[in-house]
């Protein structure tokens, strides 16, 4: 089984995400980025499937900026066998994300693709929807475990209330939750090794899509501070507070 692991550069989530002051996005500059959360469950279950032996070859894309080849290095580093860039300025949206995908899916013919079920940045939750309908491929979202299964998978998902298993046939694409699994960290010697594996950059323009957005961010704005707490001195104090607000909501 050939499988593709699409990954994606975000703002690290331990980082404090301020917005710029002119309001028109996130600030990125000297913020540190990383690779989506998400993304790295996707990562590791297709190590997982290699090193159980359903898998003979991971490939890695990701499409963004050129310093978007740090997030694929990681992803050798992890395990994976080589990576493809795909270089794009800008901001590009979920479907011309997906209809890009789809286009390395018909170079590469996996058997196989995984992606974070969203990246932490837009939390669209797109993607790999989208992937599916544009290939006609079965889908299974929000995976909490990976098995194989004959000549399919069998995939645990999260739902709204509980948990639901179903099985797949391939080709197939599957979108990756947090209790997934527990993302390897690569150790020096991995991520020296990294550097060798093969990894191809390529413009995205040369896939022929449209990647002019069709969606305008007029602003971003930072939520409202949260106003400070009191301390009181006694319990009917406290109780008089609570009556205070309880008949300001009932008013409302």
């Amino acid at each position: 089984m050939k499988i593709l692991v699409a990954v994606k550069r975000v703002v690290d989530h331990n980082v404090r995400i301020r917005v710029r002051a002119d309001g028109t996005g996130v600030e990125t500059d000297n913020v540190r980025m990383s690779m989506n959360p998400f993304c790295r469950h996707a990562v590791e279950a297709a190590m997982r499937l290699a090193e159980a032996g359903a898998a003979t070859e991971i490939v890695v894309v990701s499409i963004g900026p050129k310093q978007s080849n740090d997030v694929i290095l990681t992803a050798l580093a992890m395990g994976a066998h080589r990576g493809i860039l795909l270089e794009a300025e800008g901001r590009v949206e979920t479907l011309t994300v997906a209809k890009l995908l789809g286009a390395v899916v018909a170079e590469e013919k996996p058997d196989l693709v995984l992606l974070g079920k969203q990246s932490v940045d837009d939390d669209s939750n797109h993607v790999g929807q989208m992937l599916a309908g544009l290939l006609g491929w079965p889908q299974a979202t929000f995976a909490s475990e990976i098995k194989v299964a004959g000549a399919g998978l069998e995939v645990t998902r999260e739902v709204d209330f509980g948990r639901t298993t179903v099985q797949i046939a391939l080709p197939a694409i599957v979108t990756a939750d947090l209790r997934l699994n527990e993302p390897r960290n690569a150790g020096l010697p991995m991520v020296m090794k990294a550097r060798q594996k093969p990894l191809a950059v390529r413009p995205a323009a040369e896939f022929g899509i449209d990647l002019t957005p069709r969606l305008t961010v007029e602003r971003v704005s930072p939520p409202a501070e949260r106003v400070a707490g009191a301390k009181v001195a006694t319990v009917p104090e406290l109780a008089k507070l609570i009556a205070a607000d309880v008949a300001e909501l009932e008013a409302l």
